[in-house]
C-alpha cells in the first residue's frame, strides 16, 4: 500500500541519535553510525522525530510500504521496557503520578463558564467551511491539553475557534491536512495556535500544520505552544 513513511538522507545524517528517543514506536536506531528505519511496520508516518534532527536528514515521503502495525509496536515497547531503568521510556505512555499541593478547602472557587463557541470540535467531525471558522483565530489543541492545564478556557480558548486532534491515535492525517488547508484558504482564519503536550508523539500536530501551510495559497501567523505534563507552559513561540 502507498502511505506516508520516513525517508532518511544518509548523506545529511551524522548519526547523532537525537531522533531515536523521540520516535514513540522505536522504529529508529543508530546502526553503523547512521540512523536507520529498522521496520516499516513500526513507522506511523507522522514525523514526530523530524524536528529533533539538527541536520534536516529526516523527511516524510509517500511511497509503497508495509502498513503500520500497532501490535508489533506494543510488543517492541514491552521488550524495550525490560531493558530500561526505572523511570525511563517514552513519556507519552510512561505511567507517573503528578504531585499537586494540597488545596485549602475553605477557599471558595467560583464556577468558570465555558469559552467554547462551537460544536463539534474533533478534527474528523468539523466542517472547515463552517461559519464559526471564518476570519477566526484558530486553536488547534492536542486531545490531552485541556485536561492538563487548569486555566485552558479562560487563558487559551477564549475568543477562538477550536479543533482537537491526537497525532498519535487518530487516523487519516491527510484528511486533517486538507481541512487545515481549507481553513487557511477558504475560511481565511487569521492565526493558528498549536497547543501540544511535551511528549514526542505530539509533534506530529505541528507537522500537519506546516504541511497545510505549504499547500495553502495564504500565509497566516502560526504559534507553537508546548504544555508540560504537570500543566505549565514550557515553550511559546511564533514559527
Amino acid at each position: 500500500m502507498k502511505r506516508d513513511i520516513l525517508k532518511i538522507d544518509e548523506e545529511l545524517c551524522n548519526g547523532c541519535g537525537q531522533c531515536v528517543p523521540n520516535c514513540h514506536e522505536g522504529a529508529l536506531q543508530v546502526i553503523d553510525g547512521k540512523i536507520r528505519l529498522v521496520s516499516e511496520l513500526m513507522c506511523d508516518g507522522l514525523g514526530a522525530c523530524i524536528g529533533h534532527c539538527p541536520e534536516g536528514a529526516i523527511t516524510i515521503e509517500a511511497r509503497e510500504a508495509e502498513p503500520y502495525n500497532e501490535s508489533k509496536v506494543m510488543e517492541q515497547m514491552k521488550v524495550s521496557a525490560m531493558h530500561e531503568h526505572e523511570g525511563g521510556g517514552c513519556p507519552g505512555s510512561r505511567a507517573m503520578v503528578i504531585e499537586k499541593p494540597v488545596r485549602n478547602e475553605n477557599i471558595q472557587v467560583s464556577d468558570q463558564p465555558s469559552e467554547l463557541r462551537q460544536w463539534p470540535v474533533q478534527m474528523h467531525l468539523v466542517n472547515p467551511n463552517a461559519s464559526y471558522f471564518r476570519n477566526s483565530d484558530l486553536l488547534l489543541a492536542a486531545d490531552c491539553v485541556a485536561f492538563s492545564i487548569g486555566n485552558f478556557h479562560n487563558n487559551f480558548l477564549k475568543g477562538k475557534s477550536l479543533v482537537i486532534a491526537c497525532p498519535k491515535l487518530d487516523h487519516g492525517s491527510d484528511i486533517y491536512i486538507e481541512k487545515l488547508t481549507a481553513m487557511i484558504d477558504t475560511a481565511k482564519v487569521n492565526t493558528i495556535t498549536v497547543m501540544m503536550m511535551e511528549v514526542p508523539c505530539c509533534g506530529g500536530l505541528l507537522e500537519m500544520v506546516r504541511t497545510a501551510f505549504a499547500n495553502a495559497s495564504r500565509k497566516v501567523p502560526v504559534k507553537k505552544m508546548i504544555i508540560g505534563i504537570s500543566g505549565h507552559v514550557l515553550q511559546e513561540e511564533w514559527v
